[in-house]
């Protein structure tokens, strides 16, 4: 199934050449979780902080769910920091 990954700040560098504007539309399995998905992008686990899918936040237990349906958008962030 297709969905968009955004992927933002450090984490960007882990889309493949030609993504636009920190998004990749991507097919994934139909059972794939965010962190599966994010897995296949060789996206360091340990490095993820916030994660949306169609902007509701998915805490820790929920990114291991099978939960993402086709059209989905999956957003993450790296943690941040600043003043």
């Amino acid at each position: 199934m297709r969905i968009t990954l955004k992927l933002f700040a450090g984490l960007g560098q882990f889309l493949p050449a030609g993504a636009k504007a920190n998004a990749v539309q991507t097919e994934v399995p139909e059972t794939a979780s965010a962190h599966q998905v994010l897995e296949q992008f060789n996206v360091p686990l340990e490095k993820v902080h916030l994660v949306l899918l169609n902007g509701v936040y998915l805490d820790a237990h929920a990114r291991n769910e099978s939960m993402i349906k086709a059209d989905d958008v999956l957003a993450v962030w790296p943690p941040v920091a600043g003043g």
